[in-house]
């Protein structure tokens, strides 16, 4: 029978005679008076409550303090897992993964229902990533290996090579990677291509030139090797405060260094010496035919280098005087040389250094290194296919 079933009268009563009972027990008594002593235990603490002067404010209050106190705890352990959450979400690393994996590190200590509610992830987003985790470990160590083969293709390339071209090398090797995960990878492991630095000019014009047309009109693209060709002179810094000075021949189909020169000056000479070196590298009918094009420095509208240019059957082309945009790809050239041979330095320790470093460069420039414009490929081995599908046809 429910204690709703007893009359407040028979609950007194019932109170009264447990008290009258000096050596009777909640047993005892509840059997004289036909209830269950657990009922009969219930009523005498109640009734001993309510006798003591504000015991259910007193009640009320102790109950709202242990809230309280609950609360505070719960709050200065949130405190406490927020504070070792700081170090995994610090930067750029505001992750899901990484909350994910707070949760798995520590959710022996506090549990995973309790971090996933500080750290606003759900518990079955947890639990997928915990299936998850031997995928993501052959994914790092796949990430680690394509590193290690990064590595060596930058070291190879003297730290210049980025993404496209890193990319075209790993492709070719026979790992077909997606571009944007070699630029992940490379990002991770902190391997960096070279970037462009700001030009410096050397053109001396010379205003009492003999007019030449220009027949590129800033195209600076041919459909054939041995037909196009630009050429620009550079500053080569040296120790002492010294100078050497390159001269080169581009050609615009192949994008292959045809002919250069260094010299300690920049007399006519310097550039008669790269168009004769390039006409020596074209074989027996050098660069009879071809374009030559140029700036209006005065090494290039000499009547010198007129002579030269008609010896070896050139046809000169020359841009407007003092715009740079009219000669772009020959001061892209030797802006590329100068950024991969320095590297961020200010000047190589003497000639020697410098002739032997850009030597190095023009010849990995034309035998290895990979043009965007070319597919990705090296100018020695664009002309050579370019020999071969002209023959096959």
């Amino acid at each position: 029978m429910g204690t709703s079933k007893y009359s407040p009268e028979f609950r007194a009563d019932a109170v009264a005679l447990y008290h009258s009972s000096p050596g009777g027990t909640y047993a005892s008594v509840a059997k004289d008076v036909g209830i269950n002593h657990e009922t009969l235990r219930t009523w005498v603490r109640d009734a001993e409550q309510a006798a003591r002067p504000g015991a259910v404010e007193a009640t009320a209050m102790e109950q709202e303090n242990r809230q309280l106190r609950a609360r505070v705890k719960e709050l200065e352990l949130e405190r406490e897992i927020l504070r070792r959450a700081a170090k995994y979400f610090g930067g750029r690393d505001q992750l899901v993964s990484s909350r994910f994996q707070f949760v798995d590190d520590h959710r022996g200590v506090f549990g995973v229902k309790r971090l996933c509610r500080i750290l606003r992830v759900s518990r079955s987003g947890f639990y997928r990533h915990l299936a998850g985790a031997d995928a993501r470990a052959a994914r790092v160590r796949a990430d680690a290996e394509l590193a290690a083969d990064m590595m060596r293709i930058h070291r190879e390339s003297d730290g210049t090579y980025g993404v496209p071209r890193v990319t075209a090398e790993l492709r070719e090797a026979g790992m077909p990677v997606n571009h944007k995960r070699v630029e992940r990878v490379m990002r991770a492991f902190g391997i960096v291509g070279l970037h462009l630095r700001k030009k410096v000019r050397t053109t001396v014009p010379e205003p009492s030139a003999t007019p030449v047309p220009d027949l590129l009109l800033r195209d600076f693209t041919a459909g054939t090797p041995n037909t196009r060709y630009v050429g620009d002179i550079t500053y080569l810094p040296v120790g002492g405060g010294q100078f050497l000075y390159l001269a080169t021949v581009l050609d615009l189909c192949s994008k292959r260094l045809a002919g250069w020169s260094i010299s300690d000056h920049m007399r006519t000479s310097l550039v008669t010496d790269a168009l004769k070196a390039a006409a020596a590298a074209r074989g027996a009918d050098g660069l009879r035919g071809a374009i030559f094009h140029s700036d209006n420095g005065a090494q290039y509208v000499s009547k010198e280098f007129a002579q030269v240019c008609e010896e070896l059957g050139v046809t000169r082309s020359r841009g407007a005087v003092g715009t740079s945009a009219d000669n772009a790809a020959a001061e892209s050239l030797n802006a590329t040389m100068k950024r991969e041979t320095l590297q961020g330095r200010k000047r190589w320790d003497g000639a020697r250094e410098a002739r032997l470093a850009v030597f190095r460069w023009a010849t990995r420039y034309n035998t290895r290194r990979r043009h965007s414009s070319l597919g990705q490929i090296s100018p020695i081995t664009y002309e050579q296919r370019s020999t071969t599908l002209t023959t096959a046809a």
